[in-house]
């Protein structure tokens, strides 16, 4: 130890200090005859890019809905339950449309429409409840435009003609719920013209158990009279 470093101990000065200059002397000295070892780079925008996006797709891993596969049979006395439903629904997925749960007078549906893709222009026979989870577009009701975004629910009432339209930079992600039933339970279909030939070709209809009357479910026994 030099004859400086015993004066700083002796006034006082901290043991740490006294090091550290005691090493940043030696590193100064040795510098002449040693390689200095390389300085760690600071990371490029693509890495740091590089790196959201891992983070970004195991966020998405996490996040994205697992579903069953529901069954063709009409539902049992039971509860269907999808947690989280209106607030970790993806921002993206793969599958056009997918049936979640088929009911005796109702059906659930999972609808994404790719950037710049639509609905399509329609009616049907049955009344349409949709609420919106992520992305924005436009709603055209019987000829009157509605602009739409996460969180807006809208009702088209059956026999009406109504189009959506994506106008947004990500997918316009939805679930509606149809009354009585629209499509066959177990459908999944991974783009509109997949969903088009199949409602053409009769493979995507919904099952016959869905479309009775009350009082047919009453007589068959599959729900009991409502007591008065």
């Amino acid at each position: 130890m030099s004859l400086q470093s015993l004066k700083q101990l002796r006034f006082g000065f901290g043991v740490k200090s006294i090091l550290r200059s005691s090493s940043t002397t030696h590193i100064r000295q040795s510098n002449s005859r040693l390689l200095a070892t390389p300085s760690r780079k600071t990371p490029s925008s693509y890495h740091l890019s590089r790196a959201r996006s891992i983070l970004g797709s195991r966020h998405f891993a996490t996040t994205t809905m697992k579903f069953t596969t529901p069954s063709m049979d009409p539902p049992k006395h039971e509860m269907a339950y999808f947690p989280n439903m209106t607030t970790s629904l993806p921002s993206e997925s793969g599958e056009f449309r997918r049936v979640l749960w088929t009911g005796l007078y109702s059906q659930l549906v999972l609808m994404t429409v790719p950037v710049d893709g639509e609905i399509g222009d329609e009616k049907h026979t049955v009344d349409q409840i949709l609420t919106f989870t992520s992305g924005q577009g436009k709603a055209t009701i019987n000829g009157v435009d509605q602009d739409v975004k996460a969180g807006d629910l809208i009702i088209v009432p059956a026999g009406t003609q109504h189009q959506f339209i994506n106008t947004g930079p990500t997918p316009l992600i939805l679930y509606t719920v149809y009354s009585p039933a629209e499509h066959k339970p177990t459908t999944v279909h991974k783009d509109k013209e997949q969903g088009d030939r199949e409602e053409e070709e009769g493979i995507d209809v919904p099952p016959e158990w869905s479309q009775r009357s009350k009082a047919e479910n009453e007589k068959l026994g599959l729900v009991e009279p409502e007591d008065h």
